[in-house]
């Protein structure tokens, strides 16, 4: 009787001692599914990612980048994403800016009778400029391209006047030297409007810079400035002409 007690009891610990290595597997099993699973919807993730890099789409490529490296940053897709992903970040913000800029610009066209279209492209001043003490008012660069009046660049304001019947107006490009330009008012009430009379050549300075400064005389005294981020124009939306 005491043999068969003393074998029952070793068969109780000799299950006891198998039960640790059985729920050690178990937990690993049950890890490397859970890791599995992880890098299979890592992966679904990644190929999105992939796809939007080869696409130079990078805001989307940043937006599926930063899900890997958050949701599943402890995966191997992870790992292999994460050494170009400043650089598709860097790419991304530059995009976003573009998209901003390429948004200020407005074109028209607006039919001329039979004689063709006046074609336009406009954009207002970063920021408000006071002119003539009255506060803050919006100023307008427009290239404007008609079948009569031709090809122009002008200033328009919303308040206070130019001085300026035939004046100088100073033209940066982004932290360049001030380049002189002539310009002109003419004679009209109808609009508060400032000619710049090299037109193609300030339009080609828009065209490269990122943002251009134009300096201008104002009838209360003294001058003003204006910076217009020119960077996101679309010389296409313009007749071949200007480009």
């Amino acid at each position: 009787m005491k043999r068969l007690i003393l074998a029952a009891a070793c068969a109780l610990v000799l299950a006891a001692c198998s039960n640790p290595e059985e729920e050690r597997k178990a937990q690993e099993a049950a890890t490397a599914a859970a890791k599995a699973q992880q890098e299979e919807k890592a992966e679904g993730v990644a190929k999105q990612y992939d796809m939007a890099v080869a696409g130079q789409d990078w805001e989307r490529a940043r937006i599926h980048g930063g899900s890997l490296l958050d949701q599943y940053k402890d995966t191997d897709v992870a790992a292999r994403i994460e050494p170009g992903y400043a650089e598709v970040k860097a790419k991304a913000e530059t995009a976003r800016e573009l998209r901003r800029m390429q948004g200020l610009w407005q074109y028209n066209q607006v039919p001329v009778g039979s004689k063709g279209n006046q074609v336009s492209a406009s954009i207002y001043s970063k920021e408000r400029v006071d002119v003539d003490g009255s506060g803050p008012t919006t100023v307008q660069l427009i290239f404007r391209d008609h079948p009569e009046w031709k090809r122009h660049a002008y200033l328009v304001l919303q308040a206070g006047d130019f001085r300026c019947p035939q004046c100088t107006v100073k033209v940066t490009v982004d932290d360049g030297k001030p380049i002189s330009m002539a310009a002109w008012r003419p004679k009209t009430d109808e609009a508060i409007a400032m000619f710049i009379t090299d037109q193609k050549a300030l339009w080609k300075l828009a065209r490269k810079a990122r943002s251009i400064t134009i300096e201008f005389p104002v009838k209360a005294g003294g001058t003003r400035t204006a910076v217009f981020e020119t960077g996101g124009v679309d010389a296409s939306r313009m007749p071949n002409w200007w480009n």
